[in-house]
C-alpha cells in the first residue's frame, strides 16, 4: 500500500494528520469545482490583458481594449447632454407660462430645477426650501417681491441687493437709530405699534404714541396698515412671518440698524434655461400665486 493509510469506516485515504484521535481524510475536491476554479484563473488573466489593470509608477497598463472608466463616463455624459439639448432649447425659447402649461417641459423643468436647487440654493434656503432666520421660506405665500412665477424668475435671475447685476432688486430700510433719524423712545413706541398691528403682546400707551411716527416714517413702504408692498420689497408687518424675530428688542434692533440680505444674480452664472427651471421648480412648491 506504499505507506498510505486508509480510513476503515469510509475507505478514503488519510492525510496523516491526527488531532486527538481524529484523522483528516484526503477527500478530493469535486471536479466541477476544480474546473470552475481553473476557469476563473484563465478569465482573470484574459481580463488583465484586455483591460487597463496593472498599476505602474506613473500610469497603468492600457490593455488591448484601451477602454477606461473615464472614457465610459465621458461618453455617457455626452449622450445625456445630447438627449437634454432639445429640451433645453425648448425651455430657452418658451415663456414661463408655456413651460407651466406643457406637461413634458414642466416635468423636465421641475426635475432639473430641483437638482440645481440642491446645489445652489440649499445653503441659504434649506434642503426643503423652508428658509432660516434672515432667509425666506419658499414654501409659504409670503413673498417680498411677489410670488407669481414671473416675479420668482426675476428674483432668481437678477438677485437681491448685489453689485453684479444692474437690474438687481434693491430695497433698503433706513437706519433710524444709527443715523439719528429717530430717538430711542420713538423707535420703542413704533415697535409697540408694529406689535399691535401684528396681533402680538404690546404696550397700549406706547403703541398709541407710535401710531403717528409710524405713519410719518414707515407707511411709505409698509403701508398705513403695515401690510407691506411687493413693488418695493417691503415686508408685511401684520403676519406671523419675521426674518429677524418678532420680540420687542429684535424689532427695535431692526429699526435702529436694519440688516439687509443679499442674493446672487443667477442669470449670468447659470443661463436662461437653468433660471427658468429653478423658477418653475420653486413656484411648484406651492407658495406664491
Amino acid at each position: 500500500m506504499s505507506g498510505k493509510e486508509i480510513d476503515e469506516f469510509t475507505g478514503v485515504e488519510t492525510t496523516g494528520h491526527d488531532w486527538d484521535g481524529i484523522k483528516e481524510l484526503n477527500s478530493p475536491l469535486p471536479r466541477w469545482w476544480l474546473w470552475t476554479f481553473y476557469a476563473t484563473i484563465i478569465f482573470s488573466v484574459g481580463y488583465v490583458l484586455y483591460y487597463p489593470a496593472i498599476p505602474l509608477i506613473n500610469s497603468a497598463t492600457q490593455g488591448i481594449s484601451g477602454i477606461t472608466n473615464r472614457q465610459i463616463v465621458e461618453q455617457e455624459l455626452k449622450a445625456a447632454t445630447l438627449a437634454k439639448s432639445s429640451m433645453i432649447s425648448k425651455i430657452e425659447t418658451a415663456s414661463l407660462q408655456e413651460i407651466r402649461d406643457t406637461d413634458e417641459l414642466f416635468r423636465f423643468s421641475v426635475a432639473g430645477g430641483q437638482s440645481m436647487f440642491k446645489v445652489y440654493c440649499t445653503q441659504c434656503h434649506g434642503s426643503g426650501a423652508q428658509g432660516a432666520p434672515g432667509y425666506p421660506n419658499l414654501n409659504d405665500d409670503d413673498w417680498l417681491w411677489g410670488g407669481d412665477i414671473e416675479a420668482v424668475y426675476t428674483s432668481i435671475k437678477h438677485g437681491i441687493r448685489n453689485d453684479e447685476d444692474e437690474d438687481t432688486r434693491i430695497s433698503e430700510m433706513p437706519a433710524f437709530g444709527v443715523d439719528d433719524l429717530l430717538d430711542s423712545g420713538t423707535i420703542r413706541s413704533i415697535t409697540h405699534r408694529v406689535l399691535e398691528m401684528a396681533g402680538l403682546e404690546f404696550d397700549a400707551k406706547m403703541a398709541q404714541a407710535g401710531a403717528s411716527p409710524f405713519i410719518e416714517n414707515c407707511a411709505d413702504c409698509h403701508g398705513e396698515n403695515g401690510k407691506g408692498d411687493v413693488e418695493q420689497g417691503a415686508p408685511n408687518l401684520t403676519d406671523a412671518i419675521w426674518f429677524y424675530g418678532d420680540k420687542p428688542d429684535e424689532i427695535v434692533a431692526q429699526i435702529s440698524s436694519p440688516r439687509h440680505g443679499v442674493m446672487p444674480a443667477w442669470g449670468k452664472r447659470l443661463g436662461e434655461a437653468s433660471v427658468k427651471q429653478l423658477a418653475v421648480y420653486i413656484h411648484s412648491l406651492g407658495g406664491g400665486l
